[in-house]
């Protein structure tokens, strides 16, 4: 299996969370999109012939586009590369950037799963964060999705941000809910080097949640979506059954991908490549027919400690026999002592030879990825 990522840079507004690549100018979107086609052409052979199974427009915003764009680019894909025909096609997009007849667009130009950055259904929360939508215009943007005959819905909710108690959390998740999506991603609100947040920490004028709030939030998350048959197949990632985003189950499970556009990540199974994330940058280098990243052969030692950190996040755990086979390490011998302590306080349980993460050991699923990780000599 593999994907292509299309990194769509253009926002309307920084949210202020926000530390991904894009602007905020659009001067440059037509000769950015005739960029990321020249990519496209001239990067088909990375992937070796492997069939596309999943191609994801992310960003950014994507759905800014008009649809021919969306349309153009994936003419594009499917001229240059094997694509499955039942291949999952997933465009990230904002509230206020859709419309009935735009959905209908998208959905003629073969989009087939929208990912909505709704993030939260609270209109106070969304001025916080800088989001140019309202919690009403979220409301009948899902409604309009509803409608238009989409079948796979994924919305993005954020929690951890400051409040009394989690009322307004609850609440969010109950509004979710009400829509019936099929997915849904939620992440905690981190505080980025560079950001709104981070500068408003600075003067003083704004204060996060500390780290045992937003466990609390977590585990209110993780236990209202089970009891509404959610399965959390990744930390933050929870579907109803046969829902899995197979783009980014592709991820975790260490599959092949090409990304393109600025600031995309590609990565071969052997090792990695980082566009340059400058766009006057990526169209100049483009230009002169040399794609501009740097470049990454990955070390035995450096792929064990990614398989380590993206399988104990998903639910299908880290699979130890897999780890001896392909790098000679043995996972349970160079770490007895610690992998007993998880076993014994239920942070972790073993079964059919993998290592998984209770709901317990989800809670510090960094800390526990870091003890396991093997050291450089």
């Amino acid at each position: 299996m593999a994907g292509v990522y299309i990194h769509i840079p253009f926002c309307k507004q920084k949210c202020s969370y926000c530390d991904f690549h894009f602007t905020t100018n659009q001067d440059r979107v037509c000769e950015m999109i005739n960029g990321i086609v020249k990519e496209l052409q001239m990067q088909k052979e990375y992937l070796k012939g492997d069939l596309v199974q999943t191609i994801y427009f992310g960003g950014g915003t994507p759905s800014i586009l008009p649809y021919e764009e969306i349309k153009r680019l994936l003419e594009t894909v499917y001229e240059n590369y094997p694509v499955t025909p039942d291949a999952e096609i997933t465009l990230e997009a904002n509230p206020d950037d859709l419309n009935r007849e735009k959905l209908l667009a998208m959905k003629n130009a073969g989009i087939n799963r929208l990912s909505i950055g709704i993030q939260s259904f609270h209109n106070e929360n969304l001025k916080l964060m800088n989001r140019a939508h309202s919690a009403e215009e979220a409301k009948n943007c899902l409604e309009l999705v509803k409608e238009t005959g989409f079948t796979n819905l994924s919305l993005d909710l954020i929690y951890g941000i400051p409040a009394e108690n989690h009322t307004i959390w609850q609440k969010d998740l109950a509004a979710a809910l009400a829509f019936h999506p099929h997915h849904i991603s939620a992440y905690c609100l981190t505080i980025e080097e560079g950001t709104a947040l981070a500068n408003w920490i600075k003067k003083g004028s704004f204060q996060g949640v500390d780290e045992e709030f937003a466990a609390q939030q977590f585990e209110i998350l993780m236990d209202t979506l089970a009891k509404n048959e959610y399965e959390q197949y990744e930390i933050s990632n929870f579907c109803l059954p046969g829902y899995y985003s197979r783009h980014n189950s592709n991820y975790w499970k260490k599959g092949k991908y090409l990304g393109i556009g600025p600031s995309a990540h590609s990565y071969d199974g052997e090792s990695r490549q980082f566009n340059v994330a400058n766009n006057t940058k990526y169209l100049n280098a483009l230009a002169e027919q040399r794609p501009q990243y740097l470049y990454e052969m990955l070390e035995p030692q450096d792929q064990v400690n990614e398989y380590i950190m993206t399988s104990l996040r998903t639910q299908w755990g880290c699979d130890l026999q897999l780890l001896q086979a392909n790098f000679k390490h043995d996972l349970m011998a160079e770490n007895t002592a610690y992998i007993h302590s998880l076993l014994e306080s239920e942070r972790a349980i073993i079964r059919d030879n993998h290592l998984i993460l209770t709901n317990k050991g989800k809670l510090l699923a960094d800390a526990i990825t870091s003890e396991l990780f093997l050291v450089k000599q």
